[in-house]
């Protein structure tokens, strides 16, 4: 790859993110704070992220695979959703805002695909150059939080009360209508299906993957994988309205660190597996989302903030230890027809089902631990926490040990 070429790919992933981390993150806290949102609703307006990830297969596999360029639907995605962004910022109700969010997810989660497979398709060899490119995604996230906390003070707690946090969404309409302009300068990217080729409802659902659950280990590994997911719908749905409802100063920006920390241990992950093995990778991750919610129940912003500090860092371990060495898992254990379908069908399982059911439960939890002006917090964060314990300790005495080799795990 030239320098030109990465540089274009660079911001095309920068945007992306940036757009995502820009709202996603502090949408919780501007439910509850400006909307009147309960546990319920602010469920369900986290689980669109699901139906869009459930959605997405089908807009890419039936429409990019087989009519347009995957950069002018992405175009057009983008154009399209900051429309729907921008609508997002006006919405005075949560019956007004639902709509509006639901609408974007399913526009916005196709073009995660979109991006990737734009990528791929630049690369002579995607296992050396994809994660450079990738990587400015998750700074693109990191920035979004840190302008949210330290630039603007949107989620500061007068700020916070006014709605300014709505100005989120009008930050990120703009960011969503440069990256659908700029997606027209992208590098051609045309349809990889031949004409009059016939794509099988079961191509798009990946359901030729499903071979791999006949084996024991996997199958229980696919299990885990929709469980854990409990655990990290309570962050995403949860986090950044508990540490403003509890005035942890600047707590969008100092979110981040869990940005950070996922790109250091992406960077450790391919040698804890080479020595470690995928067992022990695996439960670390698990562990490690049950010591998260145990800081989370415990500290507080005054004497103990260093706790809730150290679980907002935990991130790179709960997420890179768990998910993405289940990715570099899946990739070993499928053949080589079926990498694709495999990585689909576990994507579609876990921020599909597993998310959907863990929003669920979430807004459950947290709908029976409502106090007077606010949350009993250790009340919620102890159930995840209990929750990943018990998967960790099924997963430790059922799943047998294996060392696996893919380009992801080499590189």
């Amino acid at each position: 790859m030239n320098a030109g070429l990465k540089i274009r790919l660079s911001v095309m992933m920068w945007l992306q993110f940036f757009i995502w981390g820009g709202w996603f993150v502090t949408m919780g806290s501007y439910l509850a704070a400006n909307l009147a949102a309960t546990g319920a609703q602010s469920a369900l307006a986290y689980s669109t992220q699901s139906w869009g990830a459930i959605i997405a297969p089908f807009v890419v596999g039936l429409i990019a695979d087989r009519y347009v360029n995957a950069e002018r639907l992405l175009g057009v995605l983008h154009l399209a959703g900051a429309a729907l962004l921008y609508e997002l910022s006006t919405a005075r109700s949560f019956d007004g805002f639902y709509p509006y969010l639901l609408g974007y997810m399913i526009l916005y989660m196709p073009t995660l695909a979109l991006v990737n497979a734009i990528s791929f398709r630049q690369m002579d060899d995607p296992s050396r150059h994809f994660s450079k490119i990738r990587l400015w995604g998750t700074i693109g996230w990191i920035v979004a939080g840190l302008a949210i906390s330290y630039v603007f003070s949107w989620d500061a707690p007068a700020a916070l009360a006014s709605g300014s946090l709505r100005y989120t969404f009008t930050m990120c309409a703009a960011a969503s209508l440069l990256l659908g302009l700029y997606s027209f300068t992208l590098p051609r990217t045309p349809p990889r299906a031949r004409a009059g080729e016939r794509v099988s409802l079961g191509d798009l659902l990946g359901l030729d993957a499903l071979s791999l659950l006949k084996d024991r280990n996997y199958l229980l590994f696919f299990v885990a994988s929709i469980l854990v997911c409990v655990p990290l719908a309570f962050y995403y749905q949860y986090a950044n309205l508990f540490l403003t409802e509890t005035h942890l100063a600047n707590a969008t920006g100092k979110q981040t660190l869990g940005q950070i920390s996922e790109v250091l241990f992406m960077l450790l992950l391919p040698w804890f597996l080479m020595r470690a093995g995928m067992k022990l990778t695996l439960l670390v991750g698990m562990l490690a989302w049950a010591l998260r919610y145990f800081l989370f129940a415990h500290g507080n912003p005054q004497s103990l903030a260093w706790m809730l500090l150290v679980g907002i860092a935990l991130h790179g371990v709960c997420y890179d230890f768990f998910f993405v060495s289940g990715q570099i898992y899946t990739d070993a254990r499928a053949g080589e027809r079926s990498k694709s379908a495999a990585q689909g069908m576990i994507t579609l399982a876990t921020y599909g089902v597993g998310m959907l059911a863990g929003f669920w439960i979430a807004g459950q939890v947290a709908g029976r631990h409502v106090s007077q002006g606010g949350h009993d917090w250790a009340g919620i964060w102890l159930f995840p926490a209990a929750f990943a314990l018990a998967v960790a300790a099924l997963f430790a005495l059922v799943f047998r040990n294996e060392r696996v080799r893919s380009a992801a795990a080499s590189a």
